[in-house]
């Protein structure tokens, strides 16, 4: 099912410029897009409804964490077009993103627009969606295994365990300018639900700060995971005080989710763990 077309979606002749050539593409009245979540990274997360969206692509633009089997999906002669974002080093910004979708949907191209994890959940896919409906392209959203989700999975905790807690709270650890963005921190301290921190492996201190001073116990179980679904996916247990150290002393190598709540006791994990703070992998 992932077997690799002849185009490699990672080499040379992939297109990484915002330039898009419609006379490559099949001619047609209109396009369309469809934002498809491409999950946390596991080939096998995707959906059928994804597989097939992007086998009949036209053109695909990819985010960077989309792995490279993913992508092979596509047929090989689509246009595979690198718009991901890099350590602060973006392939394309987002107005010009959505500037090409728009390009290529009018000139009759079906698009996929590829995302990690669910389109509509830190994506940017609402900014992306306005847009496409503004132009007047057809569009559909394809929805995604998101990475809280995944990272529950393979620590095997529920992120509502009955009696535990009643709700999950997804939070991003960071605004659009890069500070910690202003939560209400004293209604999710009061929640007794789980924290979901996505993209806070970098503001995780002031996040934890802001927790705490808003009532969260410090001793609060907590657990950063990186590169969910992933093969190289590693995790560190400790608590909402204690983590923000560890990982300022090994800082992750790649995406990183906390769950932040007393479920994350409940973890295989934290179970087998011999002592907080532990690394597993």
């Amino acid at each position: 099912m992932f077997a690799s077309p002849p185009l490699d979606a990672r080499s040379p002749a992939a297109d990484r410029s915002p330039d898009a050539d419609p006379g490559r593409l099949r001619p047609s009245s209109i396009g369309g897009a469809t934002l498809v979540g491409a999950g946390p990274g596991a080939p096998d997360l995707l959906t059928l409804r994804a597989v097939r969206a992007i086998q009949r692509a036209d053109a695909v633009l990819f985010d960077a964490l989309v792995d490279a089997s993913i992508l092979d999906l596509a047929r090989p002669d689509a246009r595979r077009i690198d718009v991901g974002k890099r350590c602060g080093r973006h392939a394309m910004n987002q107005a010009a993103i959505n500037r090409l979708i728009v390009t290529l949907a009018l000139s009759g191209a079906q698009v996929v627009r590829l995302k990690g994890g669910d389109p509509l959940l830190f994506g940017r896919g609402g900014e992306e969606l306005d847009y496409l409906r503004a132009a007047g392209v057809p569009v559909e959203v394809v929805p995604g295994v998101t990475a809280a989700c995944a990272a529950a999975a393979s620590l095997q905790v529920s992120l509502t365990h009955r009696d535990v807690a009643r709700s999950v709270h997804f939070i991003t650890g960071h605004a659009s300018d890069g500070q910690v963005p202003a939560h209400d921190w004293r209604a999710l301290a009061a929640s007794g639900g789980t924290i979901a921190a996505y993209m806070a492996a970098n503001t995780l201190r002031r996040v934890a700060a802001n927790l705490i001073e808003a009532g969260l116990c410090p001793t609060t179980p907590a657990v950063a995971v990186t590169n969910a679904s992933r093969p190289r996916q590693t995790h560190v247990h400790a608590t909402l005080a204690t983590l923000p150290d560890l990982l300022e002393a090994n800082p992750p190598s790649g995406p990183t989710l906390v769950l932040i709540g007393a479920v994350v006791r409940h973890s295989q994990a934290d179970q087998d763990a011999q002592h907080v703070g532990g690394l597993a992998a």
